[in-house]
């Protein structure tokens, strides 16, 4: 019996069989209780795909893929699920292939600063394949434990660290992929300069899965700092925290990680986990930064000096580990203080220049009072990405509609701060059809056509990424 929904036309048997022969009976499933674990992600969404299908190398992808272009079946390629736009829902059913087993580390070389995996590979497990050689690979999304390489390229992943070292794009030097058609590309090189052809692998990183199905990526390493140093900065009110990144952003001194918390996310962190931060508090940050011992101390005096400014509260400095654990503790009681007060809170990860940052705060408190929807913003303020959490019950009509015209007013201020829609979710479902707010008619015509060179029958990952008209 093959998985189906009332939408999609059932699975050619000869194509379900001619998977079976390829993979194995154990590699493919179809009942529909087996299925339904594939048909939802992160974001709460659920679309039940008619079959899916486990690949073990490089070679069963491109043979799966051919099959799905020659019966024209819809095909969803994915990882662990993490990802919270919707970008790993098989919204036209179709078949799901998991490249979850393809998980091996196939080659780390420190001399050159490399580490080469297959997609399915966890970066938790890249991590530690990499710090055992004293090196790390930049992307560290919250996820990080669970998601895999193919997720993180496939979504444009960043998270703290970026800030300093970059996000995806910038962490990769050749990529291994499988285009709709089925053909085999081979991007980048083993080198860190390569200017040989067009750069396929930052245009395949960030494409979610709808240009070509990425199975090995070449990272590149960077050297662990040996010392790290946390401050915690309060602030009586979120312009004054805003200004201050701009200050700590305008000098030579780049921390490795600048977190901020607004004032209503500071209040539920320390309700959910009281971690010392003083009453009355208006915005937080949490700044990190790395070196070596001798060259760190400096680097601190000189972001503290940044940091410090009219209305800066009280600033901390972690003198251990422990203690810059409990420093830490405010922003990591931040997301199960949100799931607790709001299960299905609306999240959207936009960005805008650094200097922009204190608009786009004055500019969500306006939306929160205009919209009667309590608003918490926190995230990544060295990059200019914040998480802006609409806490709103998506079950209930009236405050829907409130949400939906809240969205939008947010992604029109976004855009007129000269900012972006996305950060490091990605579009996926949630974002699809605002894309035409951000790209303009001419460069989304030629995206299309990108995608029609890569995917001409639009097998891959369907209804993703691109509007399919000029927006809303």
């Amino acid at each position: 019996m093959s998985c189906s929904t009332p939408g999609p036309e059932p699975l050619p048997a000869a194509f379900v069989a001619a998977l079976r022969g390829l993979l194995g009976e154990a590699a493919l499933l179809t009942d529909p209780a087996d299925c339904l674990t594939y048909g939802y992600d992160n974001s709460r969404r659920l679309t039940l795909p008619q079959a899916v299908a486990f690949a073990q190398n490089h070679e069963q992808v491109q043979a799966v893929v051919r099959l799905c272009h020659q019966y024209r079946v819809p095909l969803t390629a994915r990882g662990r699920g993490t990802n919270t736009t919707g970008a790993s829902v098989p919204l036209a059913g179709g078949l799901v292939l998991s490249l979850e087993r393809m998980d091996r580390i196939l080659e780390v070389s420190p001399g050159d600063r490399l580490l080469r995996c297959e997609a399915g590979a966890l970066n938790g497990a890249v991590q530690a394949a990499a710090g055992r050689h004293g090196l790390f690979w930049a992307p560290d999304p919250t996820s990080a434990a669970f998601s895999t390489v193919g997720g993180n390229l496939a979504c444009g992943a960043g998270g703290p660290r970026a800030v300093k070292y970059g996000t995806a794009r910038d962490a990769v030097l050749g990529l291994k992929a499988v285009t709709g058609e089925g053909r085999t590309l081979t991007t980048g090189a083993y080198t860190s300069k390569s200017v040989v052809g067009y750069d396929l692998s930052r245009l395949l990183i960030g494409s979610e899965g709808t240009l070509a199905i990425i199975t090995e990526a070449t990272l590149k390493l960077l050297p662990r700092p040996s010392q790290t140093r946390l401050l915690r900065a309060a602030y009586a009110d979120v312009t004054a925290a805003a200004e201050a990144v701009a200050r700590i952003m305008g000098q030579p001194a780049i921390p490795s990680a600048l977190e901020f918390l607004d004032g209503e996310a500071v209040r539920l962190a320390e309700e959910y986990r009281p971690t010392g931060v003083p009453a009355g508090t208006g915005a937080l940050l949490l700044i990190e930064a790395d070196g070596e011992a001798e060259t760190l101390p400096a680097t601190v005096r000189a972001i503290e000096a940044a940091a410090s400014g009219a209305g800066l509260v009280e600033l901390r400095s972690a003198g251990s580990a422990e203690e810059a654990e409990t420093l830490w503790a405010c922003r990591k009681a931040l997301s199960p203080s949100l799931r607790k007060l709001a299960p299905k809170k609306v999240n959207e990860d936009v960005a805008v220049p650094v200097t922009q940052l204190p608009a786009l705060i004055a500019g969500v408190q306006a939306l929160s009072r205009a919209h009667g929807l309590p608003i918490v913003c926190f995230g990544h303020a060295g990059n200019g990405n914040i998480h802006v959490n609409l806490l709103a019950n998506p079950d209930d009509p009236a405050q829907m509609g409130r949400i939906e015209a809240c969205l939008a007013a947010l992604f029109r201020l976004v855009l007129s701060l000269r900012g972006t829609l996305s950060g490091e979710h990605g579009v996926g479902i949630d974002k699809r059809d605002y894309v035409g707010w951000e790209v303009d008619a001419d460069t989304l015509e030629q995206m299309r056509a990108v995608k029609q060179l890569f995917d001409p029958l639009g097998i891959l990952n369907p209804g993703k990424a691109l509007p399919t008209a000029t927006g809303i």
